[in-house]
């Protein structure tokens, strides 16, 4: 299951790179939309280039979303050490965080091509976020 999921992953992104192109843009703009909040997070914790902050964290979204199906305790362990850092010490909510997740993965299904693979990135979504939640109870 995991290969045959990881696979589908892989053609997935390799689409929507095709699609999309850089999505670095259109993840941020999804998440300031669901979140307007945390664009002035981003410009205190990152004054001088809160986009390059932007992009680092949408690298580190897409690292999850990729590598969640083959190398899931990875992930889990990025998402433990990560997420509550996040909270505790910069103070950005863990919905933030799970926020940022899921409106990477959601750029990524508009790229879908059919149900099936917009339900994938949904299915990871919800995982991620679930792993967020769990790391930071």
């Amino acid at each position: 299951m995991g290969d045959a999921r990881q696979e589908r992953v892989e053609a997935a992104l390799e689409h929507a790179a095709e699609r999309l192109g850089d999505v670095t843009p259109l993840v941020m703009a999804e998440f300031f939309r669901r979140f307007p909040a945390a664009e002035a997070s981003f410009a205190h914790h990152a004054p001088h280039d809160p986009a390059r902050l932007g992009a680092e964290m949408v690298d580190n979204a897409l690292y999850c979303l990729m590598t969640w199906c083959e190398r899931r305790s990875e992930v889990e362990i990025i998402l433990q050490t990560s997420a509550p850092h996040h909270a505790d010490t910069l103070h950005v909510p863990g919905e933030w965080y799970a926020g940022l997740l899921g409106a990477a993965a959601d750029v990524l299904a508009r790229a879908a091509r059919g149900d099936e693979e917009a339900a994938l990135w949904a299915e990871l979504s919800a995982e991620l976020s679930a792993a967020v939640a769990a790391s930071i109870a």
